[in-house]
């Protein structure tokens, strides 16, 4: 069940981070509206092909992988665009926060998904299943990157400055999570070598 409708959309997914580099460094001035409407366009599929794996009953192995891979990839990409072509290298400090914050993100992300694959050799996934933390932590990460890809005001207001903000709020969900999810392994991270989990 490789070449499924949900499989389709989150391989189109990935075909949109190029895509999306490529136009948000274009020399023209509608550039930015561009690359933010191809990442919400990118959040929809994501959306889509989940709610059709489901509805269609296409789950797949293959489906399972890339999904998650296509997510991080995107959002990690971006986060290292936006850190590269940040408009903040006037304000020292919050240029630097800027990038801290996106740092612990993208360090949350890996050690995350290296947690989880290791929970589930252990056969143990559930205990570090998403959260209600960590879902509204993709929300605000979500929002605040098409934000600051925006960049325009929205009805008098800065984009940039509400998806900086928005970013940091991000930020402090992601270390809340973080350590949720540390908290649900922690009993098995300890264990003796010979008895994972004991």
């Amino acid at each position: 069940m490789v070449y499924t409708l949900p499989n389709i959309l989150t391989v189109v997914r990935m075909i949109f981070i190029p895509v999306l580099v490529v136009v948000y460094y274009l020399p023209v001035p509608w550039s930015h509206y561009v690359a933010a409407g191809l990442f919400v366009l990118a959040g929809l599929t994501d959306w889509l092909d989940g709610y059709l794996a489901r509805k269609l009953g296409q789950h797949s192995p293959f489906g399972a992988f890339l999904d998650p891979v296509a997510d991080k990839l995107m959002v990690t990409t971006v986060i290292v665009l936006l850190v590269a072509a940040s408009d903040l290298q006037s304000q020292v400090i919050s240029s630097i926060l800027f990038t801290i914050v996106a740092a612990v993100i993208v360090g949350r992300e890996i050690a995350v998904s290296a947690l989880r694959e290791w929970m589930a050799e252990l056969g143990k996934r559930k205990s570090v299943a998403v959260s209600i933390v960590g879902k509204l932590k993709t929300f605000a990460q979500m929002v605040s990157i098409a934000l600051l890809l925006y960049k325009a005001p929205i009805a008098g207001v800065s984009a940039a400055k509400a998806g900086e903000i928005l970013f940091y709020v991000a930020g402090a969900l992601t270390i809340w999570s973080m350590f949720a999810y540390l908290k649900a392994a922690w009993p098995t991270l300890v264990g003796s070598p010979g008895n994972p989990g004991e």
